[in-house]
């Protein structure tokens, strides 16, 4: 059986971002199962982001993130514009999913948002993404104002609440070990590890 991995993420947050190469390299060596979960770091009505932090993050949190992506995890950071909301791009995940394309969308949107510099909060952004993974265009902007999907995305947020789930990136591995924050590879692997040997020794 695979290891199950819950991912509670948000698109903005570098972190999520980071993490999603650790379980990339994960999938390729174990047999995993990863079921993505919607968060919001910022949700709509939040307080305007303070002058303060949002120069903090631009002259030190951001210069240090950006250094530690191409250090220990090999990619370059070129970042969408900061503080705007995700909220249309976890919709459009919700709807990716019920088109078999989940992790081609997911992969798509962290790179557009912080590879690629692109605001994911426009509605045409986002839908050229889904077209060039093959969905229709017009489905998918029309899917952004479906009240079902936005409903699981509050869904999966309030579920995060109730496990006590205060930041992101948040994995949960076969409900049962919580592990938190951009880890990397080996850290993951360890778990998983931990898991089979586990299972091994409980079906003896």
């Amino acid at each position: 059986m695979p290891v199950r991995i819950d991912v509670w993420s948000d698109f903005v947050c570098p972190w999520c971002f980071l993490v999603t190469i650790s379980l990339k390299e994960l999938s390729e060596n174990f047999d995993i199962e990863i079921v993505r979960h919607a968060y919001e770091l910022r949700p709509s009505g939040s307080p305007p982001m303070p002058q303060e932090y949002r120069e903090y993050i631009e002259k030190v949190g951001h210069p240090r993130m950006v250094q530690m992506a191409r250090e220990y995890y090999g990619v370059e950071i070129f970042a969408g514009p900061t503080g705007i909301d995700s909220r249309k791009a976890l919709i459009g995940a919700k709807y990716a999913e019920s088109q078999g394309k989940g992790p081609e969308y997911h992969d798509a949107v962290y790179r557009a948002y912080w590879q690629e510099g692109q605001s994911i909060d426009d509605v045409e952004i986002l839908a050229g993404i889904a077209q060039k993974l093959g969905m229709d265009g017009a489905a998918f902007r029309e899917a952004l104002n479906s009240r079902e999907l936005n409903v699981l995305v509050n869904v999966d947020i309030d579920q995060a609440q109730r496990y006590g789930i205060s930041s992101v990136p948040a994995l949960i591995f076969n409900n049962k070990y919580l592990v938190s924050g951009a880890q990397p590879y080996d850290v993951l692997k360890d778990v998983v590890r931990q898991i089979q040997a586990e299972d091994g020794a409980a079906a003896v």
